[in-house]
């Protein structure tokens, strides 16, 4: 099936995004030139059901699409929760249970950005999604995602995770500035590979995705190898694995159980990364459609796979208390302490790197995308594909917050610090986006939708999504100061300035020197 002729236009070269036959809509840019009336404006959000490619073309082939979605769902979480989700819930068929209704919560999830990214098949993901959704109040929405994608997304996380496996890999002393200036080092590496170099950094990408795939095929294998080993399977374990043993000791608290849902859902966060990247995919409609499900059940697969493999090798009381180290006990009793307290860490350091480099990737498109919406200062400058034919200004807005997030808090509460800010904000986005779909359904029906996600899939998503807002056990919610900050930001700069001041805001088009058309925002005297 080849591209139909909307998908292979380059809608952002100016020969194709505005035709030939028109110049860019010139509207009044300054207040001295009089009441300017706003002409037709084609980087309206109604153009955003029109397939678009990037300047830097279309790269990403159905392989690194794929991998890229690998990529970010797998991080270290596969090898360090099992164990505490076994913890919560007290049995081998329930720990089980909880992973397969967490695949279930992120199928669902794929099932909507799915819709919207066929519907929607652009770069910029919920941006997109939340601006062609919610246009009243203007700027809002926009305002918002770019408050959300700037001072909250960075790539911590994964680099403190980093560091800190790399050190012990190499057996070296874990203390604050060393992890903190591995994870610098990483980062730097990897803004300068994707801002300068850009088929090389989709190659390495792809090949640690790659990586990544091989790591969990070997554990699987090692785990079905043990089977009949009796020097590394544990007995016991294996008369648990029975049918009529399999839920013995079950903890059905509803605490406990939503506690491990929600740890299981948070392993795959990520589905949805292509989502942000539409412009640069080969084909994005087919490519999105078989691919984003071909790669959430692989990991769905795999992780089943491995926790039966954790559950064959490691006692079930030494899994109970090995806290964030299963994988670490795992490889310990098949290859020995020395080799397995190495083998594991270097591995989920690679792991982790390739992470970062799938997260920046998208990121650096999103912060691209929020800025050709006029709404950034130098937002000319930060939307240009130059010099080298990559986002490099893009890449930039995400590396600044991500070294400071690192580098600025206090040791002790730097990862829980992280996930604390990252993670509240983006359920009500979430939240907007399934409730959006449904708007949607109702007012446009007119819309082009070539897949559809199921209806109970929807309401599902929400229900996780407002759980997620509510729950007591949430704790303390750093990330709320940044939605409040978010609109007392939209309201001063799009209305109360333009109030005091006398004029209020229109778009109008432009065209970079690279081909880029922007959006910009001009004051017209009321």
């Amino acid at each position: 099936m080849s591209p139909t002729p909307d998908e292979s236009r380059p809608l952002l070269n100016s020969g194709s995004t505005i035709s030939s036959s028109h110049e860019p809509s010139k509207l009044s840019t300054s207040l001295d030139d009089g009441d300017g009336l706003p002409t037709l404006n084609h980087r309206s959000v109604e153009n955003n059901t029109i397939p678009e490619t990037a300047t830097i073309n279309r790269s990403l082939s159905w392989t690194s699409a794929y991998m890229l979605t690998i990529s970010r769902i797998v991080g270290s979480g596969i090898f360090a929760t099992p164990g505490n989700i076994y913890k919560s819930v007290g049995s081998i068929g329930l720990a089980l249970s909880v992973w397969i209704v967490g695949a279930t919560f992120a199928a669902c999830g794929l099932a909507i950005s799915m819709e919207l990214g066929c519907m929607l098949p652009r770069s910029g993901g919920a941006k997109v999604y939340l601006e062609f959704m919610y246009r009243r109040p203007r700027f809002l929405a926009s305002t918002m995602v770019a408050i959300q994608a700037i001072v909250l997304g960075f790539t911590a996380s994964n680099a403190i995770v980093f560091g800190e496996y790399l050190l012990v890999a190499l057996n070296m002393e874990v203390t604050p500035f060393a992890q903190r200036s591995l994870a610098v080092c990483l980062l730097t590496a990897i803004t300068i590979v994707h801002g300068c170099f850009l088929k090389t950094g989709i190659w390495i990408q792809n090949a640690l995705g790659w990586v990544k795939i091989a790591l969990m095929t070997f554990m699987a294998v090692l785990g079905l190898v043990a089977l009949f080993l009796p020097s590394t399977a544990s007995r016991d374990n294996l008369e648990r694995l029975s049918i009529t043993r399999l839920f013995q000791g079950s903890n059905w608290d509803v605490v406990a159980l939503s506690t491990a849902i929600f740890k299981v859902s948070y392993s795959f966060a990520g589905y949805d990364n292509v989502n942000n990247v539409l412009n640069e995919v080969r084909d994005p409609i087919r490519t999105l459609k078989t691919m984003a499900p071909t790669a959430l059940l692989t990991v769905a697969i795999f992780y089943l796979i491995l926790n039966l493999s954790y559950f064959i090798v490691v006692p079930l009381d030494d899994i109970k208390d090995s806290g964030e180290l299963i994988a670490a006990l795992f490889f310990e009793r098949i290859f020995g302490a020395y080799i397995g307290s190495k083998l594991l860490p270097a591995l989920v350091a690679v792991a982790a790197a390739g992470n970062i480099m799938v997260v920046t990737f998208a990121l650096a498109r999103v912060n691209q995308e929020i800025a050709r919406q006029g709404i950034l200062p130098f937002s000319t400058h930060l939307s240009s594909s130059r010099p080298f034919n990559a986002p490099l200004a893009g890449l930039l807005i995400h590396y600044i917050p991500s070294i400071l997030v690192i580098t600025l808090p206090p040791h002790q509460n730097i990862y829980a610090f992280i996930l604390d800010v990252e993670g509240y904000p983006a359920q009500f986005f979430y939240l907007a986006i399934c409730i959006g779909t449904l708007w949607l359904r109702k007012s446009r029906p007119d819309l082009k939708r070539p897949f559809m996600a199921w209806l109970g899939a929807v309401w599902l998503r929400i229900a996780l999504s407002s759980c997620l807002i509510v729950a007591p056990f949430i704790g303390s919610r750093r990330g709320d100061a940044t939605l409040v900050f978010g609109v007392v930001y939209w309201y001063i700069w799009t209305i109360l300035i333009p109030c005091i001041r006398g004029y209020h805001l229109e778009e109008e088009d432009d065209i970079l020197t690279d081909g880029t058309t922007v959006t910009r925002l001009v004051k017209v005297r009321d």
